[in-house]
C-alpha cells in the first residue's frame, strides 16, 4: 500500500489524464466508428458505460454484427468507385509531383540556376494556401469565364483549356499546391549525397545524365520514396478540392464520407467510408517507414567534402525557367483571388470590370465574428496543444513512454474527415453531447495538430539535461514542480516554434471545421466556403485574403522565432 502511495505524485496524475484525452478523444471515437461499421447504425459506447438501457440496447446491436457493410464497398457502385477514384487521384497526383520535383530539387540543391532564393521564396505560397481556396482560385482561372479561359479562347482554342470541374483540375489543384511537400525532403537528400561518387563516375568518362540516373538518383531514393508516399497520403485524405471541384458524377472517399453524414445522416455508410480512409492512409504511413528501414543508403564519410555546384549555364537556364513556370501557376492563383476581391464585377473580360473595397467593408462588418472566432478557436487549441504537448515531450524523454509517442503519432495517419465523422458518431448523445460546441471543436483541433508541437517540444527537452530537474528535486521540489518551473522555461524555444506552426494549420484548417463547428463558432475556412457553395465568390475572395494574410503574418513570426534560435 505504501509503495502504491509512493509511486502517485503530481506527474503520475497528469500522465493519467493524457492516456484519458487520447482515450475519450481519440481512441474511443475511432472504435467507435469502427463498431458502427459492423453495426450500421449508431453505437453509444460511452453511453453504455453509464446508462443500463443504452447497454442492453449495445449489445444487441452487437449481437447483429456483420460484414454486410463492407461487402457494400464492393458491391455498391458508388462506394467501390469512390474508392478507385480516391486511390487513383492519390497515385496519379503522386507520380507527377515526384516528376516535377525531381529536377526542380535537383536545381535547388546542386546548380547555380538564376533567382534560386527567389524561386525557393515562391515554393513557400502553397503550403500558406488552404486546399479550398486553391481549388476556388482555379475556378477562377479556368473556369469557363476564366482569364485563362477567355486567352486560351483568343488564341483560337475552344471550350476550356482545364475543365477544373473534374478529375483533371483537382489533380492540378493538388500537384501544384502540394509539390512543396515533396520538394523540400527530395532537395535535402540531394545535398547529402557524397559528391565523389559522381565525380569518380565523371572521371570514368560517363555523361552527365548517365551520372544522374545511375548515381545521384539511386542515392536520393530515400528522399523519393519518402516524398512519394507522403504525398499520396496528403492527396488521398484532402478533402478542400475534392469538395468543390468534384463533380456529382466523380465519386471520391472523402466527398463520399461528408455526404453520408451531412446529408443523409448515413451512419453505417460514413462509418465503412471513414475505416477504410484510416486503413489506407495508416498502410501509406507504414509504408513510408518500412522502405527506408534496414537499409543502409549512407554515403558520407567523416570526411568532410565541399559540395561544388554545377555552373552549366545552359542547364542552369533551362532549370531556372521550369522551375520559374511550376511556382508561377500558385502565384498567379493567389493573384486572381486578391484581384477578385477588389473586383466590381469581374467574368466578361479579361480583367475586371472595375475595382472596390466594398467587399473588405463587408467582411469586416458582417463577417468580423468570423474572423474573431478563428483567432480564439485557434487560441484555445494553441494553449491546450502546449500543454499536453509539453507533458508528453517530458514522459516520451524522461520515462521513455514508448506508448505515449505512439499513440501521439495516431493523428498523422487519419484523415480529417473520417476525425470528424468518428468524433460526431461519439459525442451526439448523452452523456457526454458535445457535438456542436465548441469544446469539441477546439479539442478536435488540438489532436489533429498536437503531432507537430510534440516533435517541436521534444527536440527541445533532449537538449535539455536531467540533472537540472534533479537539482530541484533534491532541494524538496515535487517531480511535477520541478518539470514545470525547470523544463517548462527551458522549452520556450520549441514551444515558440510549435505554437506558431500549430495555430497556422488550424486557421486553415476545414474538414473538421465543416463538420464540426456550430454556426456561432464558424471559422474563417467554414465562412469562406459556405460562401462559395452560395456563390459569393467575390466576398469569398476577399476572406480568402485576410486568412492568406493571417497566415503569412504569422509565418513570419515562426522564421523571425526560428532565426533568433540559430543565433
Amino acid at each position: 500500500m505504501n509503495r502504491f502511495k509512493n509511486s502517485i505524485n503530481g506527474l503520475t496524475v497528469v500522465k493519467v489524464l493524457i492516456y484519458a484525452l487520447f482515450g475519450l478523444f481519440m481512441l474511443l471515437p475511432l472504435l467507435s466508428v469502427f463498431v458502427v461499421s459492423f453495426t450500421g447504425e449508431p453505437t453509444n459506447l460511452l453511453g453504455s458505460l453509464t446508462d443500463p438501457a443504452i447497454f442492453n440496447s449495445t449489445i444487441e446491436k452487437f449481437k447483429n454484427m456483420s460484414l454486410d457493410n463492407f461487402k457494400r464497398i464492393f458491391s455498391n457502385a458508388g462506394y467501390f468507385s469512390a474508392l478507385k477514384n480516391s486511390l487513383v487521384l492519390a497515385f496519379t497526383v503522386m507520380i507527377i509531383i515526384i516528376l516535377i520535383c525531381i529536377p526542380l530539387a535537383y536545381g535547388i540543391a546542386r546548380t547555380k540556376m538564376p533567382f534560386k532564393k527567389t524561386i525557393s521564396a515562391l515554393c513557400m505560397i502553397p503550403l500558406i494556401v488552404p486546399t479550398f481556396i486553391s481549388a476556388y482560385a482555379f475556378i477562377i482561372m479556368f473556369g469557363r469565364a476564366g482569364w485563362v479561359t477567355q486567352i486560351y479562347n483568343a488564341l483560337g482554342g475552344e471550350g476550356m483549356l482545364l475543365n477544373p470541374y473534374s478529375m483533371a483540375g483537382v489533380v492540378a489543384v493538388q500537384v501544384f499546391f502540394f509539390f512543396p511537400y515533396a520538394l523540400w525532403p527530395l532537395v535535402a537528400a540531394f545535398k547529402v549525397s557524397d559528391i565523389s561518387l559522381e565525380e569518380a563516375s565523371q572521371n570514368l568518362g560517363a555523361k552527365n545524365w548517365f551520372t544522374f540516373i545511375f548515381v545521384t538518383f539511386p542515392l536520393a531514393l530515400p528522399g523519393v520514396i519518402s516524398s512519394a508516399l507522403l504525398i499520396f497520403t496528403v492527396s488521398f485524405s484532402d478533402f478542400g478540392s475534392p469538395i468543390v471541384l468534384a463533380p456529382k458524377e466523380l465519386n471520391l472517399l472523402v466527398v463520399e464520407a461528408y455526404r453520408e453524414i451531412a446529408g443523409f445522416f448515413n451512419w453505417g455508410g460514413a462509418a465503412i467510408l471513414t475505416v477504410v480512409m484510416v486503413i489506407v492512409a495508416a498502410f501509406f504511413f507504414y509504408l513510408q517507414h518500412l522502405f527506408t528501414k534496414g537499409k543502409n543508403y549512407g554515403s558520407i564519410s567523416g570526411k568532410p567534402k565541399q559540395q561544388k555546384l554545377i555552373e552549366n549555364k545552359l542547364l542552369n537556364r533551362v532549370l531556372s525557367g521550369y522551375s520559374f513556370f511550376i511556382v508561377l501557376i500558385p502565384l498567379l492563383a493567389m493573384l486572381s483571388v486578391a484581384l477578385q476581391s477588389v473586383a466590381t464585377t469581374w467574368g466578361k473580360d479579361l480583367l475586371p470590370s472595375g475595382y472596390t473595397l466594398n467587399h473588405y467593408k463587408t467582411i469586416f462588418s458582417t463577417s468580423m465574428g468570423n474572423i474573431q472566432n478563428s483567432i480564439m478557436l485557434a487560441g484555445g487549441a494553441l494553449v491546450l496543444s502546449v500543454i499536453v504537448a509539453t507533458f508528453v515531450s517530458y514522459f516520451v524523454v524522461r520515462q521513455n513512454s514508448a506508448k505515449l509517442d505512439f499513440i501521439a503519432s495516431i493523428p498523422l495517419v487519419v484523415p480529417g474527415i473520417a476525425f470528424g465523422i468518428a468524433l460526431i458518431q461519439t459525442f451526439n448523445t448523452a452523456p457526454l453531447q458535445l457535438t456542436g460546441t465548441a469544446v469539441l471543436l477546439i479539442i478536435a483541433y488540438t489532436i489533429r495538430r498536437l503531432p507537430y508541437m510534440v516533435r517541436s517540444t521534444m527536440g527541445s527537452m533532449r537538449a535539455i539535461k536531467q540533472d537540472i530537474e534533479e537539482a530541484a528535486v533534491n532541494l524538496g521540489a515535487t517531480p511535477l514542480t520541478a518539470a514545470i518551473t525547470i523544463v517548462g522555461p527551458l522549452l520556450l524555444p520549441g514551444i515558440a516554434a510549435g505554437s506558431v506552426l500549430v495555430f497556422i494549420t488550424v486557421i486553415k484548417e476545414a474538414s473538421v471545421s465543416i463538420l464540426l463547428a456550430p454556426p456561432e463558432w464558424a471559422p474563417m475556412s467554414l465562412a469562406i466556403f459556405q460562401n462559395i457553395l452560395r456563390a459569393e465568390y467575390y466576398s469569398a475572395a476577399a476572406m480568402s485574403v485576410v486568412l492568406v494574410v493571417l497566415v503569412l503574418v504569422l509565418q513570419g513570426i515562426a522564421n523571425l522565432i526560428a532565426k533568433k534560435q540559430r543565433l
